[in-house]
């Protein structure tokens, strides 16, 4: 009885951190999507404010430093938390040297961005700490909570289009205030997320990991709650009109697919994703608007009969001082013709990264420095932390990639709910890669940490069945 009971109050403390964790990430997947951007505490000089969920991601980060500290050695030797700890310093120092150098940065505001950074990260450092301790027994449960949280992200759209539940923004200074506005018709989607883009990114990251599971999962009862998601999802993805992020749907899908073997699934996916495509006005309206402007364009373009060059010289006529001026009526200007969103990547947006680029090639102009948005990533980085933080942040993708390579085919190495999960989020990651061209993904803390999250756990999920396998 005694001996029973020394054991007990020995693995107490292991099952309460085990259980803590589990429950945190929880949390993670539920709050972070769910919970409206509400400002807590506004910071002068920009509408960036800090927010509930600011805080349940300190204490998680509290609580992996915590546990990393006693294994630092094994922290250190993961070649992901390398990477992502150098790419974090290369950003520490491109924001000192905006500071105090190119003077390109507000001393508070980059600061604030520099932690937005450190926090995006901290759920893959929290996966890391924890994550193997409970080898993956939860993975089925973080996928029920997910689908839940797709659900409630529905419910919420459908109330914000037909039932005016309020649209909280960020996307400037006036919004950002916690202003509540009302959908308007043929607008674009935001649900409880920031932005439309935003929602866009969630749903091309979270869809191709249900349509996998689909595929592999048993039990009829499963594949309807997974079908009903995936419908979800793509309902909000649809109605957020993003043409490009429909796009790298329609590749994440496709890779995940063709990872688990199904290939003539791929082809069912993509024609009825094609064709219940088509009822949406606003995004078959946007495809429809840059179709027809690249249309125009080619139809404008005049082709020039090339002449040798006519060298004869003609006597300038006299005009004969009676001679009455016909007054000619101004042309009228010509429409122009552009995609709004394409115009302004290219004439306003592009051209600004570019510039931070050329100023300060190696570390950048700093976090912050470029504004709000740039539409396009891989430009932002190399404006924000140049050719060294762009390059740190290759080298994490790389890393993670990988570690998904080293375990191909994962057909024979995973089965069920882990290799669905698994295949999903790897078709997610390249869907998210074509996305961050047109969009700025990463930068938003929804959808950020909601992604870093779900790497880490495919991550660790594989090198812990590696250990396994090995041992």
């Amino acid at each position: 009885m005694g001996e029973d009971g020394e054991n007990v109050k020995m693995d107490h403390p292991f099952i309460t951190m085990k259980n803590l964790f589990k429950y945190l990430v929880a949390a993670i997947i539920i709050v972070i999507p769910l919970y409206p951007k509400f400002p807590f505490i506004h910071i002068p000089g920009t509408y960036v404010s800090i927010r509930f969920e600011d805080f349940l991601l300190a204490i998680i980060g509290l609580l992996t430093l915590i546990k990393i500290i006693p294994n630092i050695k094994k922290f250190f030797s993961d070649n992901i938390a390398r990477a992502m700890l150098v790419f974090l310093l290369i950003g520490s120092v491109s924001v000192f040297a905006g500071i105090y150098l190119t003077q390109t940065v507000v001393p508070t505001i980059g600061i604030l961005h520099l932690l937005r950074r450190v926090e995006y990260f901290i759920p893959f450092f929290a996966v890391l700490a924890f994550f193997p301790h409970e080898g993956g027994k939860n993975l089925e449960f973080y996928i029920k909570v997910l689908m839940l949280t797709v659900f409630v992200v529905l419910l919420y759209g459908v109330g914000q289009k037909y039932f005016n539940l309020p649209v909280i923004m960020t996307q400037d200074s006036e919004v950002s205030k916690g202003i509540a506005l009302r959908w308007t018709s043929g607008s674009q989607l935001t649900s409880t997320f920031a932005g439309h883009y935003d929602l866009a990114a969630f749903a091309v990251l979270v869809l191709p990991i249900f349509i996998s599971l689909i595929f592999v999962v048993k039990g009829k009862l499963s594949k309807i709650f997974l079908l009903l998601a995936s419908i979800s999802g793509y309902w909000l993805l649809v109605n957020t009109a993003s043409r490009i992020s429909f796009g790298s749907y329609l590749i994440a899908v496709s890779i995940a697919l063709l990872l688990i073997k199904k290939y003539k699934a791929i082809v069912a996916v993509v024609i009825i994703s094609l064709v219940m495509s088509s009822f949406s006005a606003s995004l078959f309206g946007r495809y429809k608007s840059l179709i027809d402007v690249y249309l125009q364009k080619v139809k404008s373009v005049k082709i020039v009969d090339a002449r040798l060059f006519d060298f004869r010289v003609t006597a300038q006529e006299i005009v004969s001082p009676t001679t009455v001026k016909t007054l000619v009526p101004t042309p009228t200007p010509k429409p122009i013709i552009e995609d709004r969103s394409t115009s302004i990547r290219f004439n306003v947006e592009w051209p600004r990264a570019v510039r931070a680029l050329m100023k300060s090639p190696l570390i950048g102009t700093g976090y912050s420095s470029v504004g709000l948005a740039i539409d396009n990533d891989y430009l932002r980085l190399l404006a924000e932390v140049g050719i060294l933080g762009f390059l740190a942040f290759v080298l994490i993708i790389v890393r993670i990639m990988l570690i998904f390579v080293s375990q191909f085919p994962i057909t024979k190495k995973l089965s069920g709910i882990e290799l669905g999960f698994v295949a999903g989020v790897i078709g997610g990651l390249f869907g998210i890669l074509v996305n961050a061209v047109f969009i700025d993904v990463f930068e938003s803390s929804k959808f950020a940490i909601i992604f870093w999250l779900l790497i880490g756990l495919a991550v660790y999920s594989l090198k812990g069945r590696s250990y396994e396998q090995e041992n």
